[in-house]
């Protein structure tokens, strides 16, 4: 049994990368986690800024990232991997040294340094998605996305959760950290760079110009969708706290216990559940996470609306399937699109998704803030009809047929089922082969 699981969790990380990368996600997640969520806290505390302008910065640096991605999705679809996923992690380590070099009072260089902090956020997940379908095949790209997700989210928290801890110390801590974040960004980078995985654009059909233009699936219904689905993550950070504090009267030790159990959940059951998940196809796991994010809602109506002493317990408790949801989305969204990608628009697709759902970042705060006030019902009722919307959206929506994926690292393009095929597939990866690319056959079955 302890062979087995070696293997398997070899075979993972093969699947993932290689050991170098996901060792660079390690560092990477771990630097992000001490800064990210206390940006606005530096902002206002160390550059002595005021809120409302340091919430401005912010967005508009998540506005710069988005603008970003038709640029990073073309970048990719010529052939970088690797390279963009360094390139990512050096711009937010340039923006953290832009953010110490930012005086205080002055809101310009703050907002020069979220800028660029908001373009290497924003890059990083639609590069970190085609490296990992570059390595990856099949339902083995499922899992490996699934579990850089789960190792992304306990670096994240580990990250915060030391932050936390040094906060007592003031503006030198914050600025520590942020020194910190700077590091663990450069030295990522270095590691992820040092994969050297790089995707030989895949082939034209034939009787088409291998430079002519690749049409990228509209997948309308799906990006829509994807908006809306979005919103479930920012519910356990945004929303539910906001519900707790403000209109229940409840201790912020029940804000603080969701998202504890949110981070928790979701590293020690998005592998598992991916794989439980995987005998039925993306896109009807898709639709059914809408549904259970749905409920969750109305969960959080019910649980809301009375008010009480046992309000604050009861939606602790639906947070529980809330996060289940938000597990069973981000299982089979990205993977979703890989399917649905051509191999030579695969970055561009990709970007097209990763666009989508930072806009649903973006505009669920101003939505969330703006439904509360208005009671339970048009705040989570609002959001399960929506929810329910965009669910019967992807459910309904017919794929379009692509062209063979192509776009393995090395001579082999098929579909790695085996650890030693994905072992194969890892080294080949590592040692930078860039041989013709192979395409796994074309599968009958649902995606």
């Amino acid at each position: 049994m302890a062979t087995t699981t070696r293997i398997r969790l070899r075979a993972l990380v093969g699947a993932s990368g290689g050991p170098r990368y996901a060792v660079a996600l390690t560092v990477h997640a771990l630097g992000t986690g001490m800064l990210r969520p206390f940006l606005l806290i530096y902002g206002v505390t160390v550059l002595r800024l005021s809120a409302p302008v340091t919430g401005f910065a912010m967005t508009a640096g998540i506005v710069a990232g988005l603008l970003c991605m038709p640029a990073v999705g073309r970048w990719l679809d010529r052939g970088a991997r690797s390279t963009v996923v360094a390139a990512s992690m050096l711009v937010q380590a340039l923006g953290v040294a832009l953010l110490l070099a930012a005086p205080q009072g002055h809101a310009g260089p703050f907002a020069a340094a979220a800028l660029v902090l908001g373009v290497g956020n924003q890059a990083w997940p639609a590069a970190h998605a085609a490296l990992v379908t570059t390595v990856a095949h099949g339902r083995e790209r499922d899992t490996a996305l699934a579990a850089g997700r789960a190792l992304r989210n306990a670096g994240l928290g580990t990250g915060a959760l030391l932050a936390t801890a040094c906060l007592a110390g003031g503006t030198t801590a914050l600025r520590a950290l942020a020194a910190l974040t700077g590091v663990a960004c450069l030295v990522a980078a270095a590691l992820a760079w040092s994969v050297r995985l790089h995707a030989r654009p895949a082939a034209a059909p034939a009787g088409k110009n291998a430079d002519g233009p690749v049409s990228v699936p509209r997948m309308r219904a799906l990006l829509a969708a994807n908006v809306v689905y979005a919103f479930c993550l920012n519910v356990p950070e945004i929303a539910l706290p906001l519900v707790l504090v403000t209109q229940l009267h409840a201790s912020p030790v029940w804000s603080a216990a969701v998202f504890v159990a949110n981070t928790v959940l979701v590293v020690t059951l998005q592998v598992p559940v991916t794989l439980l998940l995987s005998r039925f196809s993306r896109r009807s796991v898709l639709a059914l996470a809408g549904v259970l994010l749905a409920v969750s809602y109305l969960g959080f109506l019910a649980a809301a609306a009375p008010g009480g002493a046992w309000a604050a317990p009861a939606v602790a408790a639906v947070s529980v399937l809330c996060t289940l949801g938000e597990i069973v989305y981000t299982g089979s969204a990205t993977a979703l699109v890989t399917v649905l990608a051509p191999a030579r628009a695969l970055g561009r697709t990709l970007a097209r998704f990763e666009l989508s759902t930072g806009f649903g970042l973006a505009v669920s705060p101003a939505v969330i803030t703006a439904l509360a006030p208005h009671g339970p019902a048009a705040l989570w009722g609002g959001l399960a009809g929506a929810t329910l919307l965009s669910a019967g959206a992807v459910a309904a929506e017919r794929d379009q047929r692509t062209q063979p994926r192509a776009c393995g690292a090395g001579p082999s393009g098929s579909s790695a089922s085996t650890a030693g095929q994905l072992s194969a597939v890892s080294y080949a990866a590592r040692a930078n082969t860039k041989g013709p690319s192979g395409s796994s056959p074309h599968s009958s079955r649902p995606v």
